[in-house]
């Protein structure tokens, strides 16, 4: 079993390494999975708070119909992960 922070951790990877740095999604998909990304690193935010505020940030993005469809995949696993954040 994963701590929160353990569990944040692993979501920051995700995001980075299939999102950010994926030159095939979009710019201002990219900017919104770093915003994502602050947000969650933010320790000054209690665990469940940053991970609805990163939720707000994806959910916006996740419609966007220039998404390629392994990214959205990606994108609605996270989501999925950061609702189990308590």
């Amino acid at each position: 079993m994963f701590s929160t922070e353990e569990r944040i951790a692993q979501i920051v990877q995700v995001l980075k390494e299939q999102v950010v740095q994926d030159t095939v999604v979009p710019r201002n998909i990219r900017r919104a999975a770093e915003q994502a990304i602050e947000t969650l690193l933010d320790k000054s935010k209690e665990p469940a708070v940053r991970a609805a505020d990163a939720i707000v940030l994806l959910e916006e993005i996740s419609e966007d119909p220039n998404m390629p469809m392994h990214t959205r995949t990606i994108i609605w696993e996270v989501l999925g992960a950061l609702e189990q954040v308590q």
